[in-house]
């Protein structure tokens, strides 16, 4: 009886071991690695994926599109979950594109994922949103409509990541950004995945839009106004700057570097890059001497026949300084700019500390960055007085050396001649909207400093104006009937520490009109050959551009305010004398009454034209321009052939 009662109590005592380690494991299982197990097996049934954001656009003053985020997607298709595989297939190389045939045999193969990498757009995609088995993958993708117009400023994103990497796409890279959403899909045994509206973590939220200053079509004007400048003068590099000096918005900038190797380089320059800006920096001097009134109207100095041999050191040393434009006798302030003596400006400075020279370099704006939305600024070169010669560097600082500025600097600075002397900080961005299209910021004025008295800025202008009147050094700059102000300059270059025998910066700064300025323009010229003064290489491609900006109907130039270099004040139509005997009617901008005259245009055909030379040659017969889509022109509203008047409108329809 012993024995298989034995027999009982280890088999008794085996299942209770075997039971309380079972307990032990679940426990093991349920409350100690609980947590771990828990997370595994949600990892293994569903998958975190993220939701790209869209990214914020850029646009122009006008609404032109310069940088775009388009969707697109990938396509990949779960053979095993489709329903009717012939179908699928059909529909899939009609709107993708693939082929039938070899979809077909994938298809056969029985393979497990078929993928389709495109990017096909949402038209594409479209009608395969309700097919089983089709699994799409949205992404964004930066898109620069106007191909290389304003690329240097607009800059670019990282090839690595969404985010910017140069330009205003790297400034305003946290306004552009939105924010990613994120989505949980869900997944079986065979790994295929689910989308669960129910299970979306949170929605992706679109970058806001920003609304630049810059004008599309004035852009357009000064790079090509560039461009074909440097192709005549055969120089290294150039950079152009329109400015609205009555809030400081930057209106259109263009730069090109092709450098001794003759390689085009995309950088902006207009920024980046300081100079010596020579003979345009002498107004600055000028405003020293005005404002410390150590000159009047009737003060001259002898011009020594534009060569002077200037002393330097108590011990004899000299320094020459030279004229091109040499001349004879005294010279007052206002004469000394009209014909861009060095000499007698060099005498004028001494009456200035290395001090009063340095502020007023400086309350112009210059030795630091401008403040504009563009990184990497450069804050030019501009070095304390106590680091000057004295009489050495006071001459090479009225003269426009010795120290560097950058095109947006002296554009700035000219900004501030124009509007009274006041100095506004330049700015690239207008608008800020959220995704629904509302306001978030807008741009206004922003002063930096008063520079000089309103007094003085007018005495400025009107040195500006006998510069490019009869006998100034900027006479190729005046446009047949409007006026402006102006001032050359011709620098020698200064690179590598060194200056560059042979070598010459040319430059010109411009206030449009002379009467009430709206635009400064400044036009620098790297290393032109043959001809190399301001007044013979820059000033020229000022007056090309205005002509240029005033023939175009869409650039915010008001042409109520201009009055004709031949016109009185007033608006009223006044009769001249012509020389054959015959009166002619000279009148003022605009004259209402010839626009009913107007003869009608042929539309040209542009169809097969990237929208960007599709827009230049409308412009050029002078119609406006709608665009509807991007890429190649499809077609135009009014139809090529068709006649029209200048003005009107020409919608462009592009795929």
């Amino acid at each position: 009886m012993a024995r298989p009662q034995a027999r009982i109590a280890v088999v008794q005592f085996a299942f209770g071991l075997g039971v309380l380690g079972i307990l032990a494991r679940a426990a093991q299982l349920q409350l100690v690695e609980g947590n771990r197990w828990a997370e595994q097996a949600q990892r293994q049934r569903t998958e975190r994926a993220v939701l790209p954001a869209r990214r914020g656009a850029l646009y122009d003053r006008h609404g032109v599109p310069l940088a775009v985020s388009q969707e697109f997607y990938h396509v990949g298709v779960a053979p095993n979950e489709l329903t009717d595989g012939r179908v699928t297939a059909n529909v899939l190389a009609r709107h993708l594109g693939v082929s039938r045939s070899s979809l077909e045999g994938e298809l056969r193969a029985k393979k497990p994922w078929i993928y389709f990498h495109g990017p096909f757009s949402a038209t594409q995609v479209q009608p395969l949103r309700k097919l089983d088995g089709i699994h799409l993958t949205g992404n964004f993708k930066r898109f620069y409509p106007s191909r290389s117009l304003a690329r240097p400023i607009i800059g670019g994103l990282s090839p690595d990541a969404p985010t910017g990497a140069a330009g205003l796409e790297l400034s305003l890279d946290s306004i552009l950004m939105g924010q990613p959403g994120e989505a949980v899909l869900l997944k079986d045994r065979a790994g295929r995945r689910y989308d669960s509206p129910a299970r979306l973590v949170r929605d992706p939220v679109p970058g806001n839009d920003v609304v630049l200053t810059l004008d599309a079509e004035l852009q357009e004007i000064a790079e090509r106004g560039l461009d074909d400048a440097l192709a005549q003068m055969k120089a290294e590099g150039g950079d152009v700057v329109f400015l609205d000096p009555t809030n400081g918005e930057l209106l259109a900038l263009a730069s090109r570097q092709r450098g001794r190797s003759g390689l085009a380089s995309m950088r902006a320059s207009a920024f980046t890059d300081p100079f010596e800006p020579g003979s345009t920096a002498k107004l600055f001097t000028a405003a020293a001497l005005l404002i410390h009134r150590r000159v009047d109207t009737a003060d001259a100095v002898f011009s020594e026949g534009g060569r002077w041999s200037m002393p330097i050191t108590s011990s004899g040393r000299t320094r020459v300084i030279t004229d091109v434009h040499k001349t004879t006798g005294n010279l007052t302030l206002a004469r000394t700019i009209q014909v861009s003596s060095n000499v007698a400006m060099a005498k004028f400075s001494s009456r200035l500390s290395p001090e009063e020279q340095f502020e007023m370099l400086r309350d112009f704006g210059f030795g630091t960055p401008t403040g504009a939305e563009f990184p990497s600024e450069s804050r030019g070169r501009l070095a304390r007085p106590d680091k000057w010669q004295p009489m050495y560097t006071r001459a090479s600082m009225a003269m426009g050396y010795e120290f560097g500025v950058t095109p947006v600097q002296l554009a700035a600075a000219y900004g501030a001649i124009a509007n009274d002397g006041l100095l506004l900080t330049p700015t690239l961005v207008r608008e800020i909207r959220n995704p629904s299209g509302d306001v978030l910021y807008r741009h206004q004025t922003e002063p930096v400093r008063r520079v000089v008295s309103p007094a003085v800025a007018a005495q400025l202008r009107d040195f500006m104006k006998g510069a490019v009147g009869e006998g100034g050094t900027g006479g190729n700059a005046q446009l047949a009937n409007y006026s402006l102000l102006g001032k050359t300059g011709t620098a020698v270059r200064f690179e590598g520490g060194r200056y560059v025998s042979g070598e010459y910066t040319a430059s010109f700064a411009a206030l449009f009109p002379a009467e009430d300025p709206r635009l400064v323009v400044v036009v620098k010229i790297d290393n032109p050959t043959g001809k190399y003064y301001g007044g013979l290489t820059a000033a020229p491609v000022t007056r090309t551009m205005l002509q240029q900006a005033l023939a175009s109907r869409r650039i915010g130039i008001d042409r109520s305010r201009l009055t004709r270099r031949d016109s009185a004040s007033s608006h009223a139509p006044r009769k001249v004398a012509s020389p054959a005997g015959v009166s002619r009617v000279v009148l003022s901008w605009p004259y209402q009454a010839e626009r009913p005259t107007m003869t009608a245009t042929k539309v040209p055909d542009v169809t097969g034209r990237p929208v960007r030379a599709a827009a230049l040659a409308l412009h050029q017969q002078g119609f406006r321009v709608m665009l509807r889509g991007l890429g190649e022109v499809s077609r135009t509203v009014p139809a090529a052939g068709r006649h029209a008047k200048p003005g009107t409108a020409v919608t462009v329809w592009a795929e």
